[in-house]
């Protein structure tokens, strides 16, 4: 996946309109246009599209948790550089303050069933033992069972 459509879809799921985003963006004092936001939500064969760097997801998922839980005392975490599918997936734990059974009840809404080991293992530091890459197929399902626990139709 790539971190356009992660924040494509992150956007769709909990209605974030433009003006939301660049908020989000400023939680954590970065600062994006409008054209921007436009530019990384435009289809890939669109020749306005541009790439979203890991930095740029990074820092928007950083002040997704700070829009979601408040924004914690002292020092801001620092921002990634370069990112993975399991950090995508931890921030979003963090963001939306989630349990192992509410992440395992995510993943039933879209017929995909792990147990609480194999999902912990995403987790883990990379030098662990038990540590396990996210696959896309994984990360794509969250999205999918957040979609459908989050997204309200508007009426």
């Amino acid at each position: 996946m790539t971190n356009n459509d992660i924040i494509r879809r992150i956007r769709y799921t909990f209605d974030l309109n433009d003006d939301k985003m660049i908020e989000i963006f400023g939680l954590v004092d970065y600062q994006v246009t409008r054209a921007q936001i436009s530019d990384w939500l435009k289809k890939d064969d669109d020749p306005a599209f541009q790439e979203m760097l890991d930095y740029q997801l990074a820092t928007f998922l950083n002040g997704f948790i700070n829009e979601k839980r408040g924004k914690k005392e002292g020092a801001q975490p620092v921002i990634e550089k370069k990112i993975n599918n399991n950090i995508i997936f931890r921030k979003l734990k963090i963001a939306l303050n989630l349990k192992d059974d509410d992440i395992l009840d995510i993943f039933k809404l879209v017929d995909l069933r792990i147990s609480k080991h194999e999902l912990s293992s995403f987790f883990r530091k990379p030098t662990q033992s038990k540590y396990r890459p996210c696959k896309d197929q994984f990360l794509r399902n969250f999205l999918h069972g957040m979609q459908i626990k989050y997204y309200v139709e508007k009426k």
